[in-house]
This record gives structure tokens, C-alpha cells and sequence, in this order.
């Protein structure tokens, strides 16, 4: 009985102990490295946060790592990712291109990779690539913007990255509808790389050659809300409208505010999650549970008609 009784007692420590460290013990199942731009930006700090939770709560042991945009960064978290053995990556691409080499390696380790946010331009070497519908997204936002600016005006664009192929799907979407009003004419245009201080400084140089402008269209909201401070310094904000994308925390206070006309909300709380669980099915059952290698997620618009509903980062109740 005694020595029965000291087994069941080891038995319970062990599970009180699994539960006191945060079911540490449970973390069994191997590493899932999560590797996306730059965490000081509250859409990729968001991602990245997602992924990690949802990691962890599959019971794998989790990291986020940081590349900015480089692709050397990049390569070398791969590595790190290798050597470390771990079971998936989760990926967001520093480069549509440069990029491919990196998820080449992963694959070539036997390493499974899951794309999430900007694509790469080589099909077939990741096992998914979870996206926003940029087209979408774009169209979407540049019809609220022609909304709220009028269909006769003088504009200016902020553009994302070259490198990131997203960029370029939202500048045509924003063009192929406001191209169909001939009234409204773009003045400028300039890459401000999802920056907030390029997108404040780039939206300086663009006020001193055209004062006289009735609107800015962004392709994220960092930029667009770079591009308010600008106004607000310069006394414009009120004749300005300024449409952003992304559906950030920062960008939803500016439409409570006012400030900003709308923003278009990228589910990146849904595919991240979504990445993760598709990587641990892949782990378990050598299936990602989807057809084909990449999947739309539809964008949705917030305006203060429905700002309200926004209840977490990059989650508007529906």
C-alpha cells in the first residue's frame, strides 16, 4: 500500500507540476519556427503573436523571429530553424523573389513551409499560401474612398514595398477603379515601404509640390497614418481624405477620430491561426486539408458605421 501510494503521489506532483509551469511538460511535440517581418509593426507584432499562441496551444514549442525585410536576416533564421530541428516554419517572405531560395533550403531539409501575408513567386515548394485577397481589399477600399472624396479630385498614392508583391495587387486595384473617373487625377505618387516615418516624410515632399490636394489613398495604414501627422502638422487635415489598409489598432482610433475615412481589414488573425493548425495536420497526417497551394482570405472594411464591432487587434465581430 505505501509504496502504491508513493507512486500516486509522484503521479500527482508530476501532473501539478505540468500545470504550475503552464503545461510546459505538455510541449512535446516539437519546434515551430515563426518568422515574419518586422514585430514593431502591430500587423506583423499580431501575426506573429497568433502563431505563437496557436503553437503553443497545439502543445509545440514556439518562436518568433524578425527579418525587417532582409533576406540575409531572413536565410539565416531559416538556418537557425534547420539546425534546430524544427517541425514546421511558418513564413512570412521578406521578398517575392528573394525569398524563394530560403524556403528552398527549409524544403530541401525536409522542413515543411507555410506561407502567410506576401507570397513568393515559385509555386509549388511551400506547402500553402495563406493571403489576404488584395484585390479585393484594394477595390473595396478605393470605391469607399471615391465615397468619401467625390468623384472630382486631386490625389496622391503612399505604395508599400516593391519587394512585396502585395504592394503592386493593391496600387492596380486602386487604380483599375479609380481610373474609371476621369475627373479624379493623380498628382504624385511615392514609396513609403509600410513605414509610418517615410509615409510622414514622403507625405511633406508631396504637400510643398501640390498643396491644393483633396485626398490620399494608402496601401497600408502605417503609411496613411505617417501621411495624417503630415496633414495635421501642415493645418490640411480637415480638406484631406485619407483611406488606408490593414485594419490596424492605430488606424480604427483614426476612424473614431475622424481622421481617417476607413480602413480595410486583413483577417491576419484568422490565416495565421489557420497556418499553424494546417502545419500541425500536415505534421500528423502528411495532408494540409486544402486544394491547391494558395488561399484568398477576403478583406473587410471598416468605416464609423461599423467601427464599433471592432472587439481585438484585426478582429471585427461580424
Amino acid at each position: 500500500m505505501y509504496m502504491k501510494g508513493k507512486r500516486l503521489l509522484i503521479a500527482m506532483l508530476a501532473v501539478s507540476a505540468a500545470l504550475f509551469t503552464g503545461g510546459a511538460l505538455a510541449q512535446d511535440k516539437g519546434l515551430i519556427s515563426i518568422i515574419v517581418n518586422d514585430t514593431s509593426n502591430p500587423y506583423w507584432f499580431t501575426e506573429g503573436k497568433i502563431a505563437r499562441e496557436t503553437a503553443e496551444e497545439l502543445g509545440y514549442e514556439a518562436n518568433v523571429n524578425s527579418h525587417k525585410g532582409d533576406t540575409n536576416t531572413e536565410s539565416n533564421q531559416v538556418d537557425t530553424a534547420i539546425t534546430n530541428q524544427a517541425e514546421a516554419i511558418i513564413l512570412d517572405p521578406a521578398n517575392a523573389d528573394g525569398s524563394i531560395g530560403a524556403v528552398r533550403k527549409a524544403v530541401e531539409a525536409g522542413i515543411p513551409v507555410f506561407i502567410i501575408n506576401a507570397e513568393i513567386n515559385q509555386k509549388g515548394l511551400a506547402k500553402a499560401q495563406l493571403v489576404s485577397n488584395n484585390a479585393q481589399g484594394a477595390a473595396m477600399g478605393a470605391q469607399q474612398w471615391v465615397q468619401a472624396v467625390g468623384d472630382s479630385a486631386k490625389y496622391v498614392e503612399l505604395k508599400g514595398a516593391p519587394s512585396d508583391n502585395n504592394a503592386a495587387t493593391r496600387s492596380n486595384g486602386y487604380e483599375t477603379v479609380l481610373s474609371q473617373y476621369p475627373n479624379l487625377e493623380k498628382v504624385a505618387s511615392e514609396v513609403a515601404n509600410w513605414d509610418r516615418t517615410q509615409g510622414y516624410n514622403k507625405m511633406q515632399s508631396m504637400l510643398q509640390a501640390h498643396p491644393d490636394i483633396d485626398g490620399v489613398i494608402s496601401g497600408n495604414d502605417e503609411m496613411a497614418l505617417g501621411a495624417i501627422a503630415a496633414l495635421k502638422q501642415a493645418g490640411k487635415l480637415d480638406e484631406v481624405v485619407v483611406g488606408g489598409f490593414d485594419g490596424s489598432p492605430d488606424a480604427v482610433e483614426a476612424v473614431k477620430a475622424g481622421e481617417m475615412a476607413y480602413t480595410v481589414l486583413q483577417p491576419v488573425a484568422i490565416f495565421s491561426e489557420m497556418a499553424v493548425r494546417m502545419a500541425d495536420k500536415f505534421i500528423r497526417t502528411g495532408e494540409t486539408g486544402i486544394d491547391g497551394e494558395k488561399k484568398l482570405f477576403d478583406c473587410i472594411l471598416i468605416t464609423p458605421e461599423n467601427v464599433d464591432q471592432y472587439t481585438a487587434p484585426f478582429v471585427l465581430k461580424q
